[in-house]
């Protein structure tokens, strides 16, 4: 089994959203349908931006949490190093 932390966004350079999951696909899902009423929901966050594999649920968390902590500009930079064009990157997990 594989844990991601992971970033979604509304657009490019827009308002940005960290979480961790063991469901990438259905996790993504769920903010592209508006399944869970908060955050992600009321700024239209469910463009897939950035994703990383983890081998534990503990270190996908831990790396969520040092990324929420983390300035604005290092996310972008994070997100640009991996996905310079800001494609929604979704689609590539099928």
């Amino acid at each position: 089994m594989a844990f991601y932390a992971y970033i979604v966004t509304n657009q490019r350079n827009g308002t940005l959203y960290t979480g961790s999951t063991d469901g990438l696909i259905l996790r993504t899902t769920q903010h592209r349908e508006k399944t869970f009423k908060g955050f992600t929901a009321k700024y239209g966050c469910a463009m897939l931006v950035w994703y990383e594999q983890h081998p534990m649920r503990h270190d996908a968390f831990v790396r969520e949490r040092r990324i929420k902590k983390w300035n604005r500009v290092w996310k972008l930079e994070l997100i640009e190093k991996m996905n310079p064009g800001w494609r929604d990157l979704f689609e590539d997990l099928f």
